[in-house]
């Protein structure tokens, strides 16, 4: 029996999907709109599926997946920091992200530290590298508002301290309306 490991890239295929709740899609649109390719939106479904955090409807085209919300939350909660621990680096310009981002920075006081950001050479903020989960989460983030937010709390949690976590992971559990 084959081992289906879980890729960064799936925990940002499974978060759209939770997203877009009840919408028909094809693995071309995602592949578009998160930056990769069909090919990869096909396999990372193929993973979440393995994974039971996502099931598959029974016509089988990509608009009949269904996230088990349950089960993705648990492992974003607990599981997501520890599988894709956070790469840090040096200062750089770029997307804010984990507590310095919506809907995190309006939630906890100013800091004197600086900032978590993407990396990106059109970023409008100066901070810390923060690499995100996926290189190509940079521009799904700024195709999608709410997948932004929900990314930023991801990365609260991958990165975050203990009141940063605690607070991602309820705003998470909100976005993911359960």
């Amino acid at each position: 029996m084959a081992i289906m490991a879980l890729k960064p890239q799936d925990v940002i295929v499974a978060l759209k999907t939770a997203l877009r709740p009840g919408e028909r899609w094809t693995f071309a649109e995602m592949a578009h709109s998160l930056g990769m390719s069909a090919s990869e939106v096909h396999a990372s479904v193929g993973r979440l599926v393995a994974a039971q955090l996502l099931v598959a409807q029974p016509r089988g085209d990509a608009s009949r997946f269904s996230v088990n919300r349950a089960a993705l939350l648990e492992f974003l909660r607990h599981g997501v920091k520890y599988a894709f621990a956070p790469q840090r680096g040096g200062v750089t310009r770029g997307v804010p992200t984990a507590h310095a981002a919506p809907p995190l920075v309006k939630k906890l006081a100013p800091s004197d530290d600086l900032p978590p950001v993407w990396p990106a050479p059109d970023g409008s903020v100066r901070g810390e590298a923060f690499e995100p989960l996926y290189p190509s989460a940079v521009v799904a983030a700024k195709n999608d508002d709410r997948l932004y937010a929900g990314l930023a709390l991801i990365d609260a949690i991958r990165g975050g301290r203990a009141r940063e976590r605690k607070l991602a992971e309820e705003l998470l559990e909100k976005v993911l309306a359960l």
